[in-house]
């Protein structure tokens, strides 16, 4: 049975985990969390004490992910996390959903989670720069990547675009954001790109 193996990235607190939760109901499918298996399957390396995050071994991962889809029982398996491109082999993608969020609504959200200092501001110039989609279209074929910007959308009304572009009823695209420039009319990108 060929298998449907759906990526969802993004930068940290774009939202990807709730989009994930709500498409992996509504589509039957099996949920794998990057960070949960990494802790599971002891795939952690060390942590990087400057940017506060875990280091993962991401060979072994790329092995377990491999596994993983071959035993799922499921038709379709959604992956979440900001490094999915780099731990799930490109010939077993469905498809990358690259979310974007306003720099400026992503910084509430990272705020809120209590990003601060160097963490908030390398995350936020991600976003910026475009690192996520970057990843992405330097693995996967083009027609693989979608990018979907999520700004001010509730988790119901991102997944609804998700499953409209599984569903064939909208296009897949990149190209939608260009936070650099926004940010340059609004006089906010010396402000938000601190690095």
């Amino acid at each position: 049975m060929p298998k449907h193996v759906i990526l969802i990235t993004g930068t940290p607190c774009v939202g990807k985990t709730s989009i994930a939760h709500m498409l992996t109901s509504k589509l039957d499918a099996f949920y794998v969390n990057l960070t949960q298996l990494a802790t599971e399957e002891n795939l952690i390396l060390g942590k990087d004490k400057e940017r506060d995050s875990i280091i993962v071994d991401e060979k072994r991962m790329r092995q377990i992910i491999r596994h993983i889809i071959k035993e799922c029982s499921k038709k379709t398996i959604i992956i979440d996390g900001h490094y999915a491109v780099s731990v799930v082999p490109e010939q077993l993608a469905t498809y990358v959903f690259v979310l974007r969020r306003d720099p400026v609504e992503l910084r509430k959200f990272m705020e809120k989670c209590g990003f601060s200092g160097r963490k908030l501001w390398e995350n936020l110039a991600s976003e910026i720069l475009d690192v996520c989609l970057v990843d992405a279209l330097n693995v996967h074929e083009e027609v693989k990547v979608c990018e979907l910007n999520i700004t001010g959308k509730s988790v119901e009304e991102a997944a609804k675009e998700i499953l409209d572009i599984l569903g064939n009823r909208e296009k897949c695209c990149i190209g939608v954001v260009d936070w650099l420039s926004k940010l340059e009319e609004e006089h906010l990108l010396e402000e938000y790109l601190q690095i």
